[in-house]
């Protein structure tokens, strides 16, 4: 439990993390928002917020097919973030749609269900706000709110039918050990339809790249939920409630909205209204990783674009390259399929016989059948910013 130090802390301008934590980041007052800074256990990250902390993965550090565990982003909303002990937690599952409730430990995690490994890519809701035009609010990330990993840990269905899921359940609701500063300040609780709770590819994960989750990313043990963007990957997992009601919180209720009808992807039914629905599946999407905008290249040298590109789980089914004005695409050379949610690696030779500004399109297409859009669909969040990217490199 936080002190009421850490509590006077937090609210004159800190926020509530271990001592060594805390110590290491009120050293550092410089507050400008996009300079490279270090949190304890991580390499230098784009500092999007301090309080609460919001880290951006670098360009470079998206290079790899997985994502390092010390350069993963790092997104919150809540500013008191406590160091758990793993030998003390404990993970309550019950509620009204709870026939049976229990309580777990991280032994019994390991020890009790079956152990389920796949690689997905998770991605913030607001991945690329920062880019949007017009200007939206919200913490103003670039490309590099995501990551790819491999997680490993249990079937969220397997813990719930231990704890016996009635048959009028229709939410599965989510607590991590995060909590605000103020009483005032709603608790970040989130809800996914019971079907997905009971989907075979919904995890409570403990490790990630094969090494135990690190505090920024939701140790003991947070819900990971392939193909769904990261809003409802809870951290720090304390408590899940299996409901017959829909939960009407705030996070869900008033936050994490789009405009209904706007965007393609799964609807969450049980929290739609005629104007607005949960945001819920990653759209298909793109990114060159290995040359950033206005970069320069070699007159006549072999280079390789590369990449990555992503969807909710259809899994890609090409990716194109335009370097005339989008008149015309040639096919990239995909990577190996690392699974349906995760993303897949792509290369292209790009012609460099001529000098001078050379713009390169790119865009992905799911098995779906969705293509990348070109124009965006404007949204007061800032969510689904998944256009064609564009860059232009200096041949010479």
């Amino acid at each position: 439990m936080a002190s009421r130090r850490d509590l006077l802390l937090a609210a004159a301008g800190g926020w509530l993390l271990g001592g060594t934590a805390r110590r290491a980041l009120a050293a550092d007052a410089d507050q400008r928002q996009d300079s490279l800074a270090t949190l304890p256990g991580k390499k230098p990250l784009i500092r999007r917020t301090w309080r609460p902390p919001n880290f951006e993965t670098p360009l470079a550090d998206l290079v790899p097919a997985f994502t390092p565990n010390e350069a993963f982003f790092v997104r919150y909303h809540l500013a008191v973030i406590p160091e758990i002990d793993v030998d003390t937690w404990r993970l309550k599952i019950g509620g009204s749609g709870a026939q049976k409730p229990l309580v777990v430990t991280l032994r019994d995690l390991k020890h009790d269900y079956k152990r389920v490994t796949l690689t997905a890519v998770n991605q913030c809701s607001g991945n690329r706000r920062g880019l949007f035009t017009p200007h939206v609010p919200g913490v103003q990330w670039g490309y590099g709110a995501i990551g790819n990993a491999e997680w490993s840990g249990v079937r969220l269905r397997d813990v719930l039918n231990r704890a016996g899921v009635a048959a009028n359940a229709v939410e599965v609701v989510l607590n991590g050990a995060d909590v605000p500063v103020l009483p005032a300040t709603p608790d970040f609780l989130k809800s996914i339809p019971i079907e997905r709770a009971l989907d075979e590819n919904t995890l409570i994960a403990f490790e990630m790249n094969g090494h135990a989750l690190p505090h920024w990313n939701g140790a003991p043990a947070r819900l990971v939920v392939p193909g769904w963007t990261g809003t409802y990957w809870v951290k720090h997992l304390t408590e899940i409630r299996v409901e017959t009601a829909p939960f009407d919180g705030f996070w869900m209720k008033s936050d994490y909205r789009i405009p209904t009808g706007a965007f393609p992807g799964v609807r969450f039914k049980t929290q739609e209204t005629p104007e607005t629905t949960p945001i819920t599946e990653i759209l298909v999407n793109s990114l060159v990783t290995s040359h950033a905008s206005l970069a320069r290249v070699k007159h006549g040298a072999k280079v390789e674009l590369a990449g990555k590109a992503w969807d909710g789980g259809a899994r890609i089914a090409a990716v194109e390259i335009s370097t005339d004005g989008r008149l015309s695409w040639q096919a990239a050379t995909l990577g190996r399929d690392l699974g349906r949610f995760a993303w897949r690696e792509f290369q292209y030779r790009l012609d460099t016989s001529k000098p001078g500004a050379l713009v390169v399109a790119v865009r992905a297409r799911s098995g779906d059948g969705t293509t990348q859009p070109d124009k965006l669909t404007a949204n007061p969040a800032g969510y689904h910013h998944n256009i064609v990217q564009t860059l232009t490199l200096e041949v010479g």
